[in-house]
């Protein structure tokens, strides 16, 4: 029935009381990780950090990460003012207002997403920020 399979580990919703299953869609994938992953109407990006301007001021990298996570969502079929959460890391907290300047030219107002932001050691001492985000399609 389709209740059995709501209830087995495949993903699957209800329409019109058949289960049908919902797609995964992986964007450039590497041997460790997927860069975004589409799932239904949803989609989850990896932390992105910056490549070009890692070492650089946080405003850099933010603005570089920002423009990497643009060019994903738009290959998921998806942007920025469809982002519902955020979550930012940053090495420093002092550098706060230094990532804030550039995520606010950024934003769309009126579409600002849920938001997070932690101090954290990060993989590599040149990355400053990095980025994570979930979008509707």
């Amino acid at each position: 029935s389709a209740r059995d399979h709501l209830s087995s580990k495949a993903c699957f919703f209800a329409i019109l009381g058949k289960a049908v299953p919902m797609s995964i869609t992986r964007i450039a994938v590497g041997p460790r990780m997927s860069q975004a992953v589409v799932h239904g109407d949803t989609v989850y990006l990896a932390g992105q950090v910056a490549n070009t301007t890692a070492g650089q001021s946080v405003e850099a990298q933010t603005r570089e990460i920002l423009e990497t996570i643009d060019s994903l969502l738009a290959q998921a079929g998806s942007d920025k003012t469809k982002i519902l959460s955020a979550t930012i890391y940053l090495v420093d907290m002092a550098t706060f207002p230094d990532m804030n300047k550039v995520w606010d030219t950024w934003v769309v107002s009126g579409h600002t997403p849920a938001r997070a932001t932690v101090e954290a050691k990060l993989a590599a001492p040149p990355y400053k920020v990095e980025i994570a985000v979930i979008a509707a399609k």
